[in-house]
């Protein structure tokens, strides 16, 4: 039984129009859902004494915990959501705020930098994959609830959740419940093409939302010298440095968020959706001119040079 099954029955994931015009690996679509989880099987996992049956694990309203100890204090609505219209924040975004490929992770980035996300959810200026349903939970948060998600987010260092491989052949592998790559069942490789293929270090661990569990990130070969050499260069004056507004260390600079070691798809994603409109904003403009003369092999070098650097 596939975890993560809650989110392909809510829909939440890409608009089947939008994935006949945009690359698959990076705007995967979930398959139909499949039967009810189990509520009898009880899951547990090394280091927690903790145990939960797959229905709970995919419970919207009050997903799994399984370290406690490593976390601060969960505001309700992150732990619990608020009825009928805001999830759980750790259901996707998990309890460290690691998020998982086709989410956000959102641990580490300033306060006001997600509030004012969460306002351009609202107000309709992200269109993205995930754009639906962040504008309903955005829109069921009072101003003091989205507050406390964000503060407490904000507090959570990042983890070191990505093992980088540049390679030429990539697991072969399928979109499964919850919009998340799995490796496929009977093994095999694929030319990675001009691609990024993430997917569970455990799969079991991963399904469970097992905070601590890590990613594999496959990456084309040559991709991480020449991230390097746009993100530190700006490669000849096609666009500029990344230091200018993330900080020396991308590491985030004031209301500007850090980029290095998070989801290569989902920055993939960001840097797409820029610059063809879908996600407008404040303080898009500015980067609608970054990305503007990019190509799609640039932003697939960028994404993977950027997850290859330490949180």
């Amino acid at each position: 039984m596939r975890a993560l099954i809650s989110i392909a029955v809510l829909g939440l994931l890409a608009v089947p129009a939008m994935a006949a015009e945009l690359p698959q690996w990076a705007y995967p679509v979930a398959p139909p859902a499949g039967p009810p989880p189990d509520n009898t099987v009880q899951k547990t996992l090394p280091g927690s004494t903790k145990s939960y049956t797959a229905a709970q694990i995919n419970d919207r309203f009050g997903p799994p915990d399984w370290y406690p100890e490593d976390h601060p204090a969960m505001p309700e609505v992150v732990a619990q959501g608020k009825k009928p219209n805001a999830l759980a924040c750790d259901l996707c975004h998990l309890t460290n705020g690691a998020g998982h490929p086709e989410s956000a992770g959102v641990s580490g980035l300033p306060v006001a930098y997600i509030l004012r996300q969460m306002e351009e959810f609202k107000s309709g200026a992200r269109k993205g994959m995930r754009a639906p349903i962040m504008a309903q939970i955005a829109k069921a948060l009072t101003d003091e609830e989205t507050k406390a998600a964000a503060e407490y987010f904000a507090s959570i260092k990042f983890p070191q959740f990505y093992k980088v491989i540049e390679t030429d052949m990539a697991p072969k592998s399928y979109v499964g419940a919850g919009a998340m790559r799995f490796a496929a069942k009977e093994g095999g490789t694929e030319p990675i093409s001009n691609r990024i293929i993430e997917i569970p270090a455990d799969e079991e661990r991963t399904e469970a939302r097992d905070p601590r569990a890590n990613h594999i990130a496959y990456v084309p070969t040559g991709s991480l010298q020449k991230g390097e050499m746009i993100v530190t260069t700006g490669a000849g004056g096609k666009t500029i440095t990344c230091a200018i507004c993330h900080g020396a260390e991308l590491k985030g600079l004031g209301e500007v968020p850090a980029i290095v070691g998070r989801s290569p798809e989902y920055i993939y994603r960001q840097l797409n959706d820029i610059k063809i409109g879908a996600r407008t904003g404040a303080w898009v403009p500015l980067m609608k001119a970054v990305v503007a003369n990019l190509t799609d092999e640039d932003m697939v070098a960028i994404s993977a040079y950027l997850v290859s650097k330490a949180p």
